[in-house]
This record gives structure tokens, sequence and C-alpha cells, in this order.
């Protein structure tokens, strides 16, 4: 069993994304801000995290920079989950060239099956099409 940190605002959504990634038989640490997902990890380091970007707060990239930040966690997989496109150049450069992520889901062409298998290859070690899972 994996431990993944599961880091989305929207209430109805984290539930889904829990619920599928529990029936896949991972613990799922659920959290809805940067601020929770931090104290999380100090709790217990995760397997795998799964960021939205877009937070109140701190944004999902200052996030990612804060865990990476961290020795102990610098080699943990993240899956990027967001609404933001990847094709954003400010955000495409921070996240590939200097928070190192595993896969990028664009949600609206995402379904739960791409997430669960992006997951599944990750915890496996495959590699995810060249660090992009772009779904349609």
């Amino acid at each position: 069993m994996m431990h993944i940190l599961l880091l989305e605002p929207d209430k109805i959504l984290g539930q889904t994304y829990q619920s599928a990634l529990k029936r896949q038989n991972h613990s799922v640490d659920w959290c809805r801000s940067a601020q929770a997902a931090i104290a999380s990890c100090d709790k217990q380091a995760p397997t795998v995290v799964i960021v939205e970007l877009q937070l109140a707060l701190h944004n999902g990239v200052e996030f990612l920079y804060e865990f990476r930040s961290y020795k102990d966690l610098q080699t943990v997989p993240v899956i990027v989950l967001s609404n933001v496109p990847p094709t954003i150049k400010a955000i495409s450069t921070a996240l590939w060239d200097n928070v190192n992520i595993a896969a990028y889901h664009y949600k609206p062409l995402t379904r739960l099956a791409d997430l669960i298998n992006s997951v599944d290859k990750i915890i496996n070690g495959a590699p995810v099409l060249n660090g992009l899972v772009a779904t349609a």
C-alpha cells in the first residue's frame, strides 16, 4: 500500500479522487490547502503527491517549491492534476525545470482512470510519456 498526499481544494473532486485511490488499496491523506499538505508531510512522508495548482493563499507551484526544499521529499514523485493548462510557459518552466514533476494531467481532459493509471505507473517505476501525461 502506498501513501498518497492529495492536495485538492474542491470538496467533491477531493472526495472522488480519495475514494478512487482508496479503492486501489492506497492510503490517502487529502488536504485542501498547501499549509495542511506541508503539515501532513511532517507526520508521514508520502510515496506520491497529487496537486492542484489553483489553491487559495499559497498556489500549487509555491507548495511544490516548499515541498522540494525538504531534503527527504526531493525524490517523491509529483503528479499535477490541474485546471491550469500545461502549455502556459511560466507554469511549465517552473514545474519541469525546477520541481521535477513526474506527470501533468489537465483536468478537463483527464478521466479518473487516467489518474489512477499514472499513479500505478509511477509506483511501479514505469516511465510516464516523457514526464507529461496529457489525456484526451
